[in-house]
């Protein structure tokens, strides 16, 4: 058992930190910036609650966070009431968002300079993964730390892997959300175009997904696709911020993400049409 924090109780940090106390067996305090949704968790896993993030990480062998973006996740580690601020030389920092890689590494470099250990371990599984804690992990940081953090992780993971530097998590992460972008876009290709050629999609996709066609996507989402319902994961304005950070790196890097860039631009299309908050999957919707 370890002394756990856990900073940001959204529709995947809620879950995630009540894993940490049914599966794993730690000692959890939470901290999210509406107090109300600490309280609600505090009422149904135990544990404490913290007013600020720095409250939460004293004394604390492992601080989580799952937060928004960049500026939250500076937001939350320095400052006076940043968790950097309460936490004890030798704690170790795990960071569930997905940022850029750029501020991992000014995060990370801040955290040694104060002797604490710096994880990012973005995540892959949407909500459904979080709640049932079968998460896919992608960490960077050096072994050791990251060999601490492992057994905390694995609480509500499938699978973690540690696949290099500081940074390295991030990168991964933007990887996985490349490969979805086109993904979503193939299949909501084919099953509008099946749709318009007067075929079965349902009965389509029970063949096609038995294929090299198969994928996550095509068993999990087709037949909500087909029926025009997109409250079933990750929501658009989030996917449009991750494929940013994509294509911000993939311009310093010098790499070529022209689906990418197009599949963004069909998102902005569904933002527009008030989709913001449905799942990635209603991408459909700009084509029936």
């Amino acid at each position: 058992m370890a002394k756990v924090a856990f900073l940001g109780l959204g529709v995947m940090g809620f879950p995630m930190a009540g894993h940490l106390v049914a599966k794993g067996g730690h000692e959890v305090t939470v901290y999210n910036r509406n107090p109300a949704k600490a309280e609600a968790w505090v009422a149904k896993h135990g544990g404490k609650s913290a007013q600020t993030p720095r409250e939460a990480a004293l004394g604390q062998d492992f601080v989580m966070a799952c937060v928004g973006n960049d500026d939250d996740l500076r937001s939350v580690c320095l400052g006076p009431d940043g968790a950097f601020a309460g936490m004890d030389p030798g704690a170790i920092f795990v960071d569930h968002t997905t940022v850029s890689a750029q501020v991992t590494r000014e995060l990370a470099g801040k955290a040694a300079e104060k002797g604490l250990g710096f994880v990012d371990a973005p995540v892959s599984g949407g909500q459904a993964g979080a709640e049932n804690g079968v998460l896919s992990v992608m960490c960077g940081g050096d072994q050791a730390t990251y060999d601490k953090a492992e057994a905390v992780i694995a609480s509500y993971a499938r699978i973690c892997r540690l696949l290099g530097a500081s940074g390295a998590g991030q990168i991964a992460k933007m990887m996985n959300q490349i490969c979805i972008a086109g993904l979503v876009q193939g299949l909501s290709e084919a099953l509008a175009f099946g749709e318009k050629a007067g075929l079965d999609g349902e009965k389509v996709v029970e063949v096609i997904s038995q294929g090299a066609a198969g994928s996550w996507q095509m068993v999990n989402r087709h037949k909500t696709m087909l029926e025009g319902k997109f409250d079933y994961g990750f929501a658009v304005d989030w996917m449009r911020k991750d494929l940013g950070i994509c294509l911000a790196t993939a311009n310093e890097i010098g790499a070529s993400l022209p689906v990418t860039a197009l599949v963004d631009q069909f998102y902005a299309d569904v933002q527009r049409m008030g989709g913001g908050r449905h799942d990635t999957s209603s991408l459909i919707r700009r084509l029936k």
